[in-house]
C-alpha cells in the first residue's frame, strides 16, 4: 500500500514523548500496537454525521497507510459528545474489528464490521441490536486471538425506561465476527447506567474479559464499575472501583489495556482523571497538578513497564482544549517525562502507543 508521511510532518517530540496529529484533519483516534504494527482508526466529516477510516504503521507513527473506509454507508457514524464514537480491537490472526454508534439518521443504531480475509477492505457493517434498543452514550468492543469477539452497549431492558433500568448488553461472536449471538445482559446488577457515558472493553487471550461503565444507581450514584469475565464472557462479576455523586450525566470515557504487570484501566471521577493497574491491591493514581475539567484519559505501558498517562484539559461541549501527560516509572512513580500540547480539537479523544526503545507516541 502506499505510504503517506502526513504523520510524520506533523510529529512534536518531548522528551520520552512524541506527540502525532490523525491524518487528513481527522479525530477521535483510536490505537492498537499488536505485532509491530500500529493499528489506527478516525473519524472525518460531519460530527453528526461522518465516516470512519483505517490505516495502520509499519514504523510506529512515522509513516502510515493509505486510509481504508470502514463503512460502507455514507455518514453513518458520529462524533458528536466525544464517547459515541468507534472503537478499535485486533483479533485472532490480526484481524480488524470495529464498532461504533449509528449517527441519528443510520439504520443501526449499533454498527459493526470486520476486516476482510484478504484485509483489503472491510465488509459491509452489521447492526447488532435486535430488543435492547435505547442506545444512548458510546458502545465498545474487545477481541481475543482464540476468534471470540465481544460488542457492548448499554440500554435499557426492554419495556423500561430511565437510567436505572439501563444495563449493559452484550452481543458475542465466536467465529471472527462472522455471526453473532443475540445480545444478553452481562452484568445483573441494578446499577443502572449513565445514558450519555462511554465505555471501554478489553479480552486477553488467557479468556479474561474486561468492561468499564459508569452506573447511575438512585440517579447520583455515578460510579465507575469494573466488571470482569474469566470464562469468555459467559459470566462477569462486578466491582464498584471509584465512586462519584453527582446528580447530572458527565459524558465521560474510560481507558483498558495490557501491561507487563497487568491489565490498565483510566476514568475520570469528579473532573479529575485517574488511572490504576487493576490487581486486589490497585491504588488510583491521580493525574498530577491541579484539574482543569480533565477528561478523556488513556494508559498505556511499554515493555519495560513503565506507563505513559495521558489526558485532556478544559474541554467542553463544541469546545477543544489541550493534551496533558505524564510518564511513570514500573513501581508507578512519576518520572521526570511530561508535558502539554495546545491545539486539541473539538470531538476530539486521545489515543497513545509505545515504541520498541521505550519512548511513547501521544496521538490526538
Amino acid at each position: 500500500m502506499r505510504l503517506l508521511s502526513a504523520l510524520l510532518l506533523a510529529a512534536t517530540s518531548y522528551a520520552g514523548v512524541s506527540t502525532i496529529r490523525v491524518p487528513d484533519g481527522g479525530i477521535q483516534p483510536q490505537v492498537v500496537e499488536k505485532d509491530g504494527i500500529v493499528h489506527l482508526l478516525y473519524y472525518s466529516g460531519d460530527p453528526a454525521k461522518g465516516d470512519l477510516y483505517y490505516t495502520q504503521s509499519r514504523d510506529f507513527g512515522s509513516t502510515f497507510a493509505k486510509p481504508v473506509k470502514v463503512n460502507h454507508t455514507p455518514g453513518s457514524a458520529i462524533a458528536v459528545g466525544n464517547i459515541r464514537g468507534a472503537q478499535i480491537a485486533i483479533g485472532r490472526n490480526n484481524r480488524v474489528h470495529v464498532a461504533w454508534n449509528g449517527s441519528s439518521g443510520a439504520q443501526a443504531p449499533m454498527y459493526y464490521a470486520r476486516m476482510n480475509d484478504a484485509s483489503t477492505a472491510f465488509e459491509p457493517e452489521r447492526g447488532l441490536i435486535h430488543r435492547a434498543f435505547g442506545i444512548d452514550g458510546g458502545g465498545s468492543l474487545a477481541a481475543d486471538t482464540q476468534g471470540n469477539v465481544y460488542v457492548f452497549w448499554h440500554a435499557p431492558t426492554p419495556g423500561t425506561k430511565g437510567e436505572e433500568n439501563r444495563r449493559v448488553w452484550m452481543a458475542k461472536s465466536s467465529d471472527d465476527g462472522k455471526t453473532f449471538e443475540p445480545e444478553t445482559v452481562a452484568f445483573n446488577e441494578a446499577t443502572g447506567v449513565c445514558g450519555c457515558c462511554g465505555m471501554k472493553a478489553y479480552a486477553d487471550d488467557a479468556g479474561n474479559v474486561y468492561v468499564l461503565f459508569r452506573s447511575a444507581t438512585k440517579v447520583v450514584h455515578r460510579d465507575i464499575y469494573l466488571l470482569t469475565s474469566n470464562d469468555h464472557g459467559r459470566t462477569f462479576q462486578g466491582n464498584d472501583i471509584s465512586k462519584w455523586n453527582i446528580g447530572a450525566c458527565v459524558m465521560s470515557s474510560a481507558s483498558l489495556g495490557p501491561s507487563p504487570d497487568g491489565v490498565l484501566a483510566a476514568w475520570e471521577t469528579e473532573k479529575q482523571t485517574y488511572f490504576e493497574r487493576l490487581g486486589p491491591h490497585a491504588t488510583p493514581i491521580a493525574a498530577p497538578g491541579t484539574p482543569n475539567n480533565r477528561k478523556y484519559p488513556v494508559a498505556v505501558s511499554n515493555s519495560r513497564g513503565e506507563t505513559l498517562f495521558a489526558w485532556t484539559e478544559g474541554t467542553a461541549w463544541k469546545k477543544g482544549g489541550s493534551v496533558a501527560w505524564q510518564v511513570y516509572g514500573k513501581d508507578l512513580q512519576p518520572e521526570a517525562a511530561k508535558g502539554q500540547a495546545a491545539g486539541f480539537p473539538v470531538w476530539g479523544l486521545v489515543a497513545a502507543f509505545a515504541k520498541p526503545d521505550g519512548s511513547f507516541v501521544v496521538v490526538y
